[in-house]
Order: structure tokens, then C-alpha cells, then sequence
């Protein structure tokens, strides 16, 4: 069990490396966020039908279940585009920074999603990632909408993580990719089409096209299924502060590609730590916990 657990950590890890690029990559493609969301979702839906067919996974599911993942798929592309949005009208170490509040309203929402009692830890490790936060509104109004619009994508990110971890148990990963992707699509399907969005407006260049079959493929179809996955063994809210060190990544290939323009104040920085100690004192504080019966009597 502890090998299972230290397999899925390291590959929940990898998956977070990967989503570190998709910040970037949203950052390069001159779509809009809707039209962006679109292809990322409808490549990621192709994606997984052809490998569903190379592996010989049935994506089949009764009418409850798909209205299901298309329910949290929709929440999917509600969170993608808040995220996408959040880049566009500020910066990506300010979306990717905020996004880690996920893990607070993870301990707010899980437990009532899941029907579990409270985990106060979880809820004064979460509170802390709110004081992080603040530090960084405090010292860069700038960016407020850009935040509001992250704190947006992080709630919207932690609901349906909650539900998925519940969904995990019951359905394959690769089914629920799928389906999920499905509602993502006609979700901002719809959207695209009440907004009265133009062909233009939609269609990628050949750069773009390119980053998008990246963005949809490896950071999304892979991504999605394998985060999945690793909800089998992982609770949401490990999953979630492990995903705190997504602006680690993130900001230091954005440095490292943009230079002075991705720049912060010190304040910035110091908000930054703050919410991703949180990753290292809940470790700590499970390892405590599961070294405890040892020590008894």
C-alpha cells in the first residue's frame, strides 16, 4: 500500500510538471480563452477515443453516469477558462500563484461534496494559503482581476476534483476522460455559439495549431486520465497541494522565457511561499500521523 501510494505521488508529480506548460502554452496561443478551451478540449476528446480503441477500453456508460461527467466537465471548462482568462489579463506567475488556493476551498468543499466530516488541519493549512494570498493583493493591485478571475478557476477546480474523486471509485479513468471532455466541449460549444463568435475568431494559425495538439494531448488527454488515476489511491486534498507546486514550475520557465516582464514584487514571492509551504506541512503532518501507532505502547 505504501509502494502504491509513493508510485501515485511520484506520478501525480510528473502530471503537475506537465501542468506547469499548460500556463505557458496558454500564454503563446493568440486565441481567446473560449475558442481556446474549445480545441483544447475537443483534441483532448479525440485523443482519448482513439486511445480508448487502441487499448480496447469501452467508453460505454449508463445515461446517468454520462449526465454526470458531462456535469463535471462543464465545471471543467468553467475552470480552464477562468484560468486561461486570468493569464491573458495579467500574468501567468499571478494565475498560476492564486491557483493554488485550490486547496483551501478543496477542505471547504470536500467534505461536503463527499460527505465526510471536517479535517481541521486541512482547513488552518488552507487558511494559511488565504494569508499568502493576500500578501500578493495587498502589493499588486494591479492584477486584481486577474486574481479574482484565478480564485474563480481554483473553486471551480476543487468542486470538480471533489466530485471526480468520488466518481474515481465506480468508473475507468479513460471513461471518464472521455465523457468529461465531451461536456467540457459542448459546454464552450455552446457558449461560442450564443456569443455569436466568428469563424475567424476561432480558427488557430499553424503555430497555434501545433501548441494546441500539445496542450490537448500530452496536457490534457494524458494529464486528465492519469490525474484521474492517482485519485484511486490520493485524496483530493494531497492532490490539491500537490498542485501547488504547479507556479513553482510555471514561474521559473516563465522567467526564464519572458525575463523581466514576468518580474514580481518581493511581496509577490513571499505570498508564493507561503501557500506552497502548505505542500511540505501537510506531508509532515500525515507523516506524523501514520508514525504515531509505532511509537504506542
Amino acid at each position: 500500500m505504501l509502494r502504491d501510494r509513493s508510485a501515485n505521488l511520484f506520478l501525480l508529480h510528473f502530471i503537475v510538471l506537465v501542468w506547469g506548460l499548460t500556463g505557458i502554452l496558454g500564454n503563446e496561443i493568440t486565441l481567446s480563452s473560449v475558442p481556446l478551451v474549445w480545441w483544447r478540449v475537443a483534441i483532448a476528446s479525440v485523443a482519448l477515443l482513439v486511445f480508448s480503441a487502441a487499448t480496447r477500453q469501452s467508453l460505454r456508460a449508463r445515461q446517468a453516469d454520462v449526465l454526470s461527467f458531462l456535469g463535471v466537465g462543464a465545471l471543467t471548462a468553467g475552470h480552464w477558462i477562468c484560468f486561461f482568462t486570468s493569464i491573458k489579463v495579467s500574468k501567468v506567475s499571478v494565475a498560476l500563484a492564486v491557483i493554488s488556493t485550490t486547496s483551501f476551498f478543496v477542505a471547504l468543499v470536500a467534505p461536503w461534496i463527499r460527505r465526510e466530516k471536517f479535517l481541521w488541519h486541512e482547513l488552518w493549512l488552507g487558511m494559511l494559503v488565504i494569508g499568502g494570498l493576500l500578501l500578493i493583493f495587498k502589493f499588486e493591485p494591479q492584477y486584481t482581476l486577474g486574481i479574482a478571475l484565478a480564485l474563480a478557476a481554483s473553486l471551480f477546480a476543487a468542486v470538480f476534483s471533489s466530485f471526480n474523486s468520488i466518481l474515481v471509485k465506480k468508473h475507468p479513468p479513460v471513461r471518464m476522460a472521455f465523457w468529461e471532455m465531451v461536456g467540457a466541449c459542448l459546454t464552450t460549444g455552446i457558449f461560442l455559439l450564443l456569443s455569436g463568435t466568428t469563424l475567424p475568431e476561432v480558427t488557430p494559425g499553424l503555430r497555434d495549431t501545433g501548441l494546441l495538439l500539445l496542450l490537448g494531448v500530452l496536457c490534457t488527454a494524458f494529464a486528465f486520465v492519469a490525474g484521474i488515476r492517482v485519485m484511486k489511491v490520493l485524496s483530493p486534498f494531497t492532490c490539491a497541494l500537490a498542485i501547488n507546486l504547479e507556479p513553482v514550475y510555471t514561474i521559473a520557465i516563465a522567467l526564464w522565457l519572458y525575463g523581466a516582464s514576468e518580474y514580481m514584487s518581493t511581496a509577490f514571492y513571499l505570498g508564493t511561499a507561503v501557500i506552497i509551504s502548505t505542500l511540505f506541512i501537510e506531508a509532515w503532518i500525515r507523516k506524523r500521523k501514520a508514525d504515531l501507532p509505532a511509537h504506542r505502547p
